[in-house]
Parts: structure tokens; sequence; C-alpha cells
């Protein structure tokens, strides 16, 4: 059997237009066109509602078995779940919120409810048709608790997400009661892709605030399973559009077009009707451009498209009434008996007429309030193919990171869009055919196909990734065959990190104090005569000294600094610092602390640490950069180490380390057993001189380096008391 890419979105390619007998229609927008033309390597599959209300089982078996044979698995939803999900949570909470209009989000028990019961049928399909090696696409703001609920049936899944869609910042996603399981289900994928960076560093942003999951560049780690976020900007078929204009029933609308407006100039606006798109500005910055440059009246019209939407919500009515009334108004001011100002269409146009359209057209005025991406704005670009043209794009469209050379406006500024429309006109063909011919450059490379086969590529090695976190995992019989190992070696040397590896990090350090069973633990251990342990920990002497007074256990404190052995305290420092270099520093850690709440300075004899794990994640790596950089000149003046830890930065002598530190005791003996066991960047160079055969595990982050990986110190805690009492138990 193939391996088969399942599509999972609220909008199928085909929408069934009759029942009896079943017949069907192609969908429009973006996503459904994009993804149905899409040619991959992959068997598609799709899932998703057909667009109509089947009054009992028969209908339905008719419907799915119609559109089963096209690899379509269609979701029944009856009437009123669609109102409460789709036009309720979906395009009443949802839509609003994300696009920034959030007051005109509404906010209500039963349209979420209703959210869950949809994401639970589409659950209950995909558990129906998907099966092991299929890859899950789930698509935009309609199923967005979807990813957690497969995930919490299928462990293994390989599940990618893709809101199309912008995501708010923080600042107003709280806003949303479900706020918390709208993120838990979004990282039940493994892949959460978004158009732009903006929107997936919101996303980070807004589950560190809320969840508290960190996030190292753009992973995050959730119940050991690495969760990637990352931006794919989507585009479009750009030869499909490109060569439109050799088309015969192309060449015949636009022989049409020009045969009745003759030689008539077009400005061009498309969108479907939605507040977010901005359509009102865009007039008043049309009649202001009429207003300020007369000598352009009777030369260039606005022909302005608007596709019906969501017309039995009151918002949506009211802004096409006032779309109306404007219309009728500049329209009223300035036309004449040979020219009106606006040609308004409220329909939608097929592909050809589109073409047709986009070619004839000079400039395109796409001006978002906001909007994910913008396919129009590549579209006009693509179908312009030899022809002059001119782009005049919202800021605030995903779009705008790529098409930078487009005139480029504020669209809540009027001003803005008038000047922008004077400015395309006053450009020569030339400049207009330079201008698209650029903007084409950009939009031929990053084309829907590019799009769909990034994510799939990302995804497949996320999965992979995922695998090998589950393979290092030590599971039952791996624990066995380590134990069996640890039975039967007579000289074992085992190292343990402490912060982050014994006990669980604390925002107060000085409270990381070890557990009863952690301390009895490792008192069972030294007790077997066949072992050595190794505390091997950055922690100050002191600490260290207190809490593991059994003078057989030995103790390397300060990243390889200082050694106790047989209870007694030695040296391993290099003193070729300068003297004083402690004085040198000190002011620049504590320039930094006073402008970073929640930070600290700890003050260890070999050297300084700046603790910053209490202190919000974007300020500690705004102040983590700057403290680096600061330090970089006083470190290699004193011969100092620069160390960055987790959540801490430590300045120290050189010439030690945790690897250094034991290399020595790795050495002194023909150890049959050796296991390390450490939590943070500090540890790898442990790790890293380990012999082959050496037992290295990683906690709570996976590492090349290391051959196994634990998800918490509770878990190492729980390994080691194996270990401990199967000698006991002989």
């Amino acid at each position: 059997m193939n391996k088969r890419l399942i599509i999972i979105a609220n909008r199928l390619p085909l929408k069934v237009t009759q029942i009896n007998p079943v017949e069907f229609q192609e969908t429009e927008g973006g996503l459904a066109t994009g993804l149905n033309s899409l040619e991959t390597q992959y068997e598609k599959h799709w899932i998703g509602w057909p667009g109509v209300f089947a009054r009992n089982g028969k209908e339905r078996s008719s419907i799915s078995e119609s559109l089963e044979e096209k690899n379509i698995h269609p979701v029944f939803l009856s009437r009123q779940q669609v109102e409460h999900f789709y036009e309720g949570y979906c395009n009443g909470t949802l839509w609003p919120l994300f696009h920034y209009f959030y007051v005109y989000t509404v906010y209500n028990e039963k349209y979420y409810s209703v959210y869950q019961e949809v994401n639970r049928l589409f659950l209950e399909k995909v558990l129906e048709v998907a099966g092991e090696g299929d890859i899950l696409w789930i698509h935009d703001y309609h199923l967005l608790i979807l990813p957690g609920m497969i995930r919490e049936k299928w462990k293994d899944a390989s599940i990618g997400f893709f809101l199309h869609i912008p995501f708010p910042s923080y600042e107003l996603f709280r806003f949303l009661p479900e706020r918390k399981e709208i993120l838990r289900g979004l990282l039940g994928a493994d892949l959460i892709g978004f158009h732009t960076y903006d929107y997936m560093r919101h996303f980070m942003s807004t589950v560190y605030r809320i969840l508290g999951y960190e996030y190292k560049l753009n992973e995050m780690i959730i119940d050991s399973r690495v969760v990637r976020i990352d931006s794919f900007p989507m585009g479009i078929k750009f030869e499909k559009f490109y060569h439109s204009s050799e088309n015969e029933k192309v060449i015949s609308y636009i022989k049409e077009f020009r045969s009745t407006y003759g030689n008539q100039k077009f400005i061009l606006s498309v969108d479907r009707l939605d507040y977010s798109k901005g359509i009102l500005n865009r007039l008043e910055g049309f009649e202001l451009f009429l207003e300020q440059n007369p000598e352009y009246r009777g030369k260039i019209s606005l022909l302005i498209i608007v596709v019906p939407s969501r017309t039995n919500v009151e918002q949506y009515r009211k802004l096409k009434n006032r779309i109306d009334q404007l219309i009728g108004k500049i329209n009223g001011k300035y036309s004449t008996i040979d020219w009106m100002p606006i040609i308004y269409f409220f329909r939608g146009f097929d592909f050809e007429q589109l073409c047709a359209i986009y070619y004839i057209s000079e400039i395109a005025l796409v001006t978002p309030l906001r909007d994910g991406m913008n396919l129009i704005a590549k579209e006009f670009i693509a179908a312009k193919k030899d022809t002059p043209g001119v782009l005049i794009l919202s800021e605030m469209a995903g779009s705008s990171i790529e098409l930078k050379s487009s005139i480029i406006i504020n669209p809540n500024n009027v001003n803005e869009i008038a000047n922008a429309i004077l400015a395309a006109c006053r450009m020569t063909d030339q400049e207009k055919l330079d201008h698209i011919r650029r903007l084409q450059q950009k939009v031929r490379i990053q084309t829907v196909e590019k799009w769909a086969n990034d994510f799939i590529s990302e995804l497949a090695d996320v999965t992979e990734g995922n695998l090998k976190i589950k393979q290092k995992e030590i599971n039952q019989e791996q624990a066995n065959k380590i134990l069996d190992i640890y039975i039967k070696s007579k000289q074992r040397l085992i190292i343990l990190d402490y912060d982050g590896t014994l006990v669980p990090f604390n925002a107060d350090p000085q409270m990381a104090i070890p557990s009863d069973k952690l301390l009895k633990t490792i008192k069972n251990l030294v007790e077997d005569p066949s072992n050595t342990i190794i505390i091997n920990s950055g922690r100050k002497k002191d600490f260290l000294d207190k809490h593991f007074s059994e003078p057989e256990v030995i103790i390397i404190s300060e990243h390889g600094s200082y050694l106790r052995i047989n209870g007694r305290w030695e040296n391993f420092l290099k003193q070729d610092s300068e003297p004083g270099w402690k004085d040198e520093i000190l002011p620049v850690l504590h320039l930094i602390t006073d402008k970073t709440p929640g930070s600290m300075i700890e003050e260890k004899e070999s050297g300084l640490v700046w603790h910053y794990r209490n202190t919000d994640k974007w300020l500690a790596e705004l102040r983590e950069t700057q403290l680096m950089n600061m330090l970089v000149y006083h470190c290699t003046k004193n011969n100092l180490s620069l160390m960055k830890g987790n959540k801490v930065i430590e300045i120290k002598v050189s010439g030690s380390n945790k690897g250094i530190a034991i290399t020595r005791f790795i050495e002194m003996k023909k150890w049959d057993f050796i296991l390390a066991i450490g939590d943070d960047i500090t540890d790898e160079d442990m790790f890293d001189v380990l012999p082959g055969y050496a037992i290295s595990i990683k906690i709570g982050q996976f590492s090349e380096n290391a051959r196994y990986y634990l998800k918490s110190p509770q878990k190492a805690v729980d390994f080691l008391e194996i270990l401990a009492e199967s000698e006991i138990k002989k």
C-alpha cells in the first residue's frame, strides 16, 4: 500500500450540490484549490464536511460512496452543528479575535461545546480512515483542538497542523476563555506551521506565557516529544496563472472586456466580503485620490469584485450595506455619461474570467486590515505575465513579507492609499513592467507545491526525530538489559549531575534539595564495594558537602574546579587568571541584574554565576545576549571561561569542565560498567569523554551524544533505585 497523505480540513476540494443524484462542484478558495492540484509522492486523501445536510442514513451512504471513490471521506454535520460550530465559534469567536477585531468576538459556552463535538466527529473519521505510516495534515482554525485529540488516542501518529489565518499576540489570545484547551490541542501536532515568522513568534510566546512550556529556537519538548513551530509562506500554481493569457477562453474574455470598456484603465480590487479585508478604507482611499487628482477622472476606474460570504451574519450584512452606500456616493459624485469611477460586482468569477480581469488591470489594490497570506496578490502578479502592472499591498497581509518590492501601505491610512494609487499611476510602462517582473521572481519560486513539499518534508524530519527520542527513552526492556550488565559487572563508575538530573529545578536554588528517596538510593549505591559514585555538578562545595556527607561519595564541584575524595577537598584550578578579576566582572553582572527582574548573582570560589530562571523568557533572552557581549572582552583579557548553561551564565577560571574533571577517574581503573547521567549543555562535555561502552543518559532533552533519554529527574532517581535495590535483593 502506498504511503498516504491525509488532508483534514473543514473545506473539501469538492462540494456536494445535489444529493439525488449526487452532484459536485469544485470548492473555491486557496486551500482547496492549492492542495487539490498538488502533485506529491503520496496518495492523497481528504477528510472534511461535504457542504450539504444529509437527512438520513441513505443519503449519507450515497454521498459517501460517491466521494470515497475520489479518496474523499465526508464528515456529516447537522444544521445546528454548522450554526454553532462554523458560524458560531469559528467565525463568531476565533475569526474576529485572530484578525484583531476583538470587539466583534462573541464568547458563548454553547459554541465551544459544539466546536469540541465537531472536532470529535473529525477524530472518529480520522481513526476510521488513517492507519500506520499515514501522514495527517490538519488545516486551519476550525480544527485547532483536533491534533491533541488524535495524539491522545494515537500516540505515534505523524501529525502536522497549518494555520491559514494570523495567530494573534498573547495580549489578544489571552481573552479567549478556552485558551489553554486550544493551545494544548495544537501542541498535539509534531509540526505547527504558519505563514510568517511573526505568527509563529506570537504562538510560541503565548504558549510560554499561558502554559509555561519553554522553547529553544523553534522547538518545544512536550511529553518526551519535540513539537516544532515554523513558517511556510503559501504560494500559488504560478505557471497556471502565468500562462493563463494563452488560454482561448481567457483570450475571449479579455477581448470582451476591451470591447465593453475600450482603453479604460483599471485598478483592481478582489475580496471576499469580510470586515478584515479593508474594503471600506480602500474605497475611501480611492475617493480621496479622485478628489485630490482630478486629472485622472475619466481615465481610470476601480474595478471592485466582492465575493458574497456569510451574508446571514449581521456584521457582514451591515458591511455589505456600507459598501453599497459608499460606492453609490462616489459614483454619484464623480460619474459622467461615458465614465463610471467604480465598476462593482457582488459575485464570484470563474478562473478564466478572473485571469482575464487580472491581465487587463494595471494596478491591484490589496489592502486587508489583517490577512494570513492573501493569494490574490500573488495571482495578480503571475497572471500579468509580460504586461505592465503595479501591486499596492497592505503591510498587514502575510504576503507583504515576501513581496517587499510592492508599494507597501498602512491600510488604516487613507492618505497612504490615495498617494500609493497616484504613485502607481505616474509610473511609466517600463517601470510597471520592471515592477511586476521583480515580483514574479519571488512568486515563481514560492509556489503552492513548494509550500506543501517543504511542510511535508519538515514534518517527516520531526517525526523521524521523535522516533529517535522514543527509541532512546529507556523502556522496560532496555532497563532490564542495563540492569543485567550492572549486576554482572565488578568495577562500576557512576557519574551523576545534580540540578535537573537528580532534583528538579527550583525558583530558589537553595531549595532544590535531595529527596529522602534520592539520599537512600545514593547510600545503597555507595555501600556496594563495586561502585564508585561521583556527583559532578556546577554547585558550590559547601552545598554538595552538606547534602552528600558520606565520604565514599566523590564530589566534583563548580564544573570541575574542586574535588572531594575520601572526604577531603582538592583544588583542580589552574591559577592562570589575573587576581581581582571578580571585582572587574561583578559591576557588569549587577548592571544587568538590576535591569532584569527575577535574576540573581551567585558567587563561587572559582567563578560567578548569573541566574535568570525566574525571568520573563523574552527579557531573559535579551539580557542574556547583552551580557554575553559585554563579558567577552573581560573574559578574554583575564583568561576566563564563559559558559552558558540551563538559564545560567557562568564565568570561571579557565582550564576545567565536567569532562576534564572525570577523565582521571575514567583512566583510573578498567571499568566494566560506566554510567553517566546529566541534563545540561555542560554535561555534554562529560558525555564526550566517555568510552564507547559507557551508558550515557540525558534528562529532559534529546541529545545526539547520549545513548539514552529519560523524561525527568524523578525518572532518573527511579532508575538508580532499581540498580541500588538489585544488589540488596541479591
